[in-house]
């Protein structure tokens, strides 16, 4: 019944309407502070793109950690929920690349190499958009590479929330709450980096991500919320 109530677009947009209000209500009742925000505002204040990478999880408030007037663009998933977030974004002057490894990967590929090539920095939830829960994907650091751009992780945490039961463990802030945006040091993807390289970049990307998810956490008084179980390869 709810799906077929969603499928309504005149529904869809007023909903992401009010996600937009929600997100707007808990930053301004709240007291946010800002951890190595000078890691991203070098770039800013340089014009230099980055990608910015964070888990799925911690998609609510990110909004809220880009510098006003910087130019970015997300990769967002075709699924429904995908342009549920893409919508609710947009009231953030956010623009949105439709795509994901599953499907639209090429163009989406082509749209964020584009993105970066003009200055523009991209967004990316690099454990999006099924999982599994704060393991990186592959793409992201092969899309630094051809970029020749760095990746910046960041999260959020906030000290009254809810941490839902779906697959990446989604935190929903509440209003009149203490919160953090934590950023993390940049890295870099050579353009010779080996497929042995790639994936050892790759791990790196995952265990920064969840290293300041973690500390923005504990920060808050929360335990973390651990990644999902490596999947292992047949025979290993």
């Amino acid at each position: 019944m709810l799906k077929t109530f969603t499928r309504s677009d005149g529904v869809r947009a007023a909903l992401c309407w009010l996600g937009s209000l929600y997100i707007r209500l808990v930053m301004k009742t709240g007291r946010w502070e800002v951890v190595n925000g000078h890691i991203p505002a070098a770039y800013w204040d340089a014009g230099k793109p980055f990608i910015l990478a964070f888990w799925h999880g911690r998609i609510l408030m990110m909004p809220y950690s880009w510098r006003r007037g910087v130019p970015i663009n997300m990769l967002i998933s075709q699924h429904r929920d995908g342009q549920l977030i893409a919508r609710t974004v947009s009231h953030f002057d956010i623009d949105t690349i439709a795509g994901s490894s599953s499907k639209g990967g090429s163009g989406a590929l082509r749209a964020m190499l584009k993105a970066l090539k003009a200055g523009q920095c991209v967004g990316i939830t690099p454990d999006g958009p099924r999982g599994p829960r704060m393991r990186a994907s592959a793409g992201i650091v092969n899309i630094a590479k051809m970029a020749g751009v760095p990746i910046i992780p960041a999260t959020f945490s906030a000290k009254r929330s809810r941490v839902l039961g779906s697959w990446d463990r989604f935190m929903v802030a509440l209003p009149f709450s203490r919160g953090v945006f934590v950023w993390g040091r940049p890295l870099e993807v050579p353009r010779d980096t080996s497929e042995a390289g790639l994936e050892a970049l790759r791990e790196e990307v995952e265990g920064r991500l969840n290293a300041i998810t973690a500390a923005a956490d504990q920060r808050m008084g929360h335990e973390a919320v651990l990644p999902a179980e490596k999947v292992q390869e047949a025979g290993t």
